[in-house]
């Protein structure tokens, strides 16, 4: 089999509300036609969730172009969706797709998780125990204590999380009790590529658009019964997850709900959120080399992105966010 003939990683990437998921159909159907088949993985964190659909705009069965879909609906409310799960089984997905002779699709905006699916990204290992006990911690005395602790012990790992990410400044402590050193919730040093025929295209709007494009998504969320989702998960037990329940929506939701914040607040509170966030994915793409910035305000050819190769000519963005 020839480099060409060999079966390709593509990794399509970018802040939230892009048209990440247009782009990895058009792309599917374009390998289609030129002989290839393509399978699309999940990379979004949220997404893993079965019933968190309408916050997370998971795209849904009837609309997915008969393309396979995988790690999506994965995972209860219940459960705690951590990348050091997530990294082997979307591994093994795409080795399974690639065995067949497909192409594998990796689809999704967070970035540790892409990152631990394209890079050669290793974990220290787990204590349920200590972690457990973290999470109280966390959940009697919010993050400031933590994140303090964290400060003293790693100042370099407590500067790149965000001092708001509750689960990732007690992964980080977790770690630091085990005697090991953090990952700093970044990217290695010098990253290198697990699959050697990968590409990675990535998706930028211009600033003004993007948030726009955000705030009207949170709007629509509300309108098409986000609510209505979130009451339902209630009764299987979101509000005891310690991943789920803190989703950019469903935890403003959940507020709605118990009438801490009327519904202009908490849509309000989302779109800020969800616009922070947005700027993160953002300056964490930014620093993939092998990225491919794509403008997602123009016309994308799946059909031209494909022929051209890993060099690629369409049209680039800085980025946006």
């Amino acid at each position: 089999m020839t480099a060409a003939e060999a079966p390709r990683l593509w990794a399509i990437v970018g802040a939230t509300g892009t048209g990440k998921s247009d782009l990895s159909l058009d792309l599917a159907e374009a390998l289609a036609v030129r002989g290839r088949t393509a399978e699309i993985v999940n990379a979004d964190a949220m997404q893993l969730y079965r019933g968190m659909d309408i916050g997370t705009a998971k795209l849904p069965v009837q609309e997915r172009r008969g393309i396979p879909h995988h790690l999506f609906d994965e995972l209860a409310v219940t459960d705690d969706a951590a990348v050091a799960w997530y990294q082997p089984r979307a591994r093994a997905e795409i080795e399974r797709i690639h065995a067949q002779g497909s192409d594998a699709i990796l689809v999704g905006g967070s970035g540790l998780y892409v990152s631990a699916v394209l890079y050669d990204f290793r974990f220290p290992p787990r204590d349920e125990a200590l972690r457990t006990e973290l999470e109280a911690e966390l959940d009697a005395l919010g993050a400031g204590p933590l994140l303090a602790r964290l400060q003293e012990q790693d100042p370099v790992t407590a500067a790149r999380i965000d001092p708001r990410n509750g689960r990732r400044i007690v992964r980080a402590l977790e770690v630091l009790a085990q005697g090991g050193q953090t990952h700093g919730a970044a990217l290695p040093e010098r990253p290198v590529l697990w699959r050697s025929h990968t590409r990675v295209l990535a998706l930028g709007l211009e600033r003004a658009a993007l948030v726009e494009r955000l705030d009207r998504r949170v709007e629509r969320m509300w309108a098409q019964g986000l609510l209505a989702e979130v009451e339902g998960l209630r009764a299987d037990g979101l509000e005891q997850g310690t991943t789920a329940r803190r989703a950019i929506g469903y935890a403003q939701a959940l507020a709605q709900l118990a009438g801490d914040l009327t519904q202009d607040e908490a849509i309000s509170q989302t779109q800020a959120l969800t616009r922070r966030y947005a700027r993160r994915q953002v300056s964490w793409f930014r620093r993939y080399a092998e990225a491919e910035w794509l403008d997602a305000a123009s016309p994308l050819n799946a059909g031209r992105l494909v022929d051209q190769g890993a060099s690629g000519t369409e049209t680039r963005s800085s980025g946006g966010g």
